[in-house]
């Protein structure tokens, strides 16, 4: 068995109501609170006492991790709370970060700046995932999108993990279908990414099992029935699994090809998951050597997982790539990003060029 490393949030609240539990816990950690959500901000006020507070629309950009730490600067931000989907506590997450760094976003965040370690303790933060998505509230990143270079890049620290996920399936009731699908299928992809990736192990192989289960069998119940508490619960406990499995295992293929496509189109980062997860299972399938844990995933997934992934995104009315503006002319400079992302380097088997391109034609 190879070393590995096990970190996760210091405190994780889950069940049915405890969204009520919210203000005692943010009192442990000031009266300044700084609130980061959606595009419904008014739907917090009655609920939470705060400072000052930040819409995010859409996935988050540097211009508003910048904006959001000199607004926490200027109300002196005891605490940083998200209450929000993925791009939203991805931002508080960042904002907590940067508010107390000695220097700019540009030093610590990768790929488009100089990828430095954080310097300082990030302001106490707590997570409070509206959707059942990316598993943001147990993950140690957050992913920020730059208008400048068109691509989506990490700030990433051991330190960014939340004080507090406080996850509350009640909170998803209201979502959209198409929303509740495409985040369910990509913690779905999630949990199978880091359940075969090369650095998988055995206490991050539990939790993706777990959430594999449950989403099997509550996905597409959550999608026809937003208030099927039942399924809300499993679904919010799958995204979870999957941020803990992530942040300590890795990804694969699917997310290699998503960061590229968040940074180049207007794309929502679950739909492009969810679009390209069946084709990139496909074609590791063709590629792998040991089976073992494919043979696994198959005998939870009716026999035959391409098959059940193929029917599921059908099912679920998942759009195409192209929906998002994606043409044949994009592919090869896609497939030459994706190559490159940090997601792509745990695939459990290395693609080449071509087959990249072949999984985005399928996708497409």
């Amino acid at each position: 068995m190879n070393r590995f490393e096990f970190a996760t949030v210091q405190r994780i609240i889950f069940g049915r109501g405890v969204m009520r539990e919210l203000p005692a816990l943010v009192a442990e950690f000031g009266r300044r609170v700084l609130l980061i959500t959606g595009s419904r901000p008014a739907q917090w006020e009655t609920r939470l006492s705060y400072a000052g507070i930040k819409s995010i629309r859409g996935e988050p950009t540097v211009q508003d991790i910048q904006s959001g730490v000199e607004l926490a600067k200027q109300h002196n931000a005891d605490v940083i709370i998200a209450i929000g989907g993925g791009s939203v506590v991805d931002a508080g997450k960042a904002i907590a970060a940067m508010s107390t760094q000695p220097g700019d976003l540009m030093r610590y965040i990768e790929v488009i700046g100089e990828g430095k370690p954080l310097e300082a303790a990030p302001l106490p933060f707590i997570a409070v995932p509206t959707t059942a998505g990316t598993g943001a509230e147990a993950t140690r990143n957050a992913v920020i999108a730059s208008e400048e270079h068109c691509v989506k890049a990490s700030l990433r620290h051991l330190s960014m993990l939340p004080r507090i996920a406080l996850i509350d399936p009640e909170l998803a009731v209201d979502l959209p279908p198409h929303v509740t699908a495409a985040s369910g299928m990509d913690a779905l992809t999630q949990c199978l990414e880091a359940f075969v990736c090369s650095r998988a192990q055995p206490m991050t192989d539990a939790l993706c099992l777990d959430g594999i289960q449950r989403a099997v069998r509550s996905l597409e119940r959550a999608f026809q029935n937003g208030h099927d508490l039942d399924a809300r619960e499993d679904m919010a406990l799958c995204a979870l699994n999957s941020g803990i499995a992530l942040a300590n295992a890795g990804l694969g293929a699917v997310h290699g090809f998503a960061a590229p496509i968040g940074g180049m189109f207007h794309a929502p980062h679950g739909a492009v998951c969810a679009a390209l997860l069946a084709p990139v299972w496909e074609a590791n399938s063709k590629r792998v050597q040991n089976r073992a844990k494919l043979d696994q995933v198959d005998s939870m997934l009716g026999g035959d997982a391409i098959a059940w992934l193929h029917s599921i995104t059908q099912r679920l009315h998942i759009p195409k790539l192209s929906a998002w503006g994606i043409r044949d002319s994009d592919l090869d400079e896609i497939a030459s990003k994706a190559a490159a992302a940090s997601s792509m380097k745990a695939n459990l088997v290395s693609l080449m060029h071509d087959e990249l391109v072949e999984i985005l034609k399928t996708a497409l």
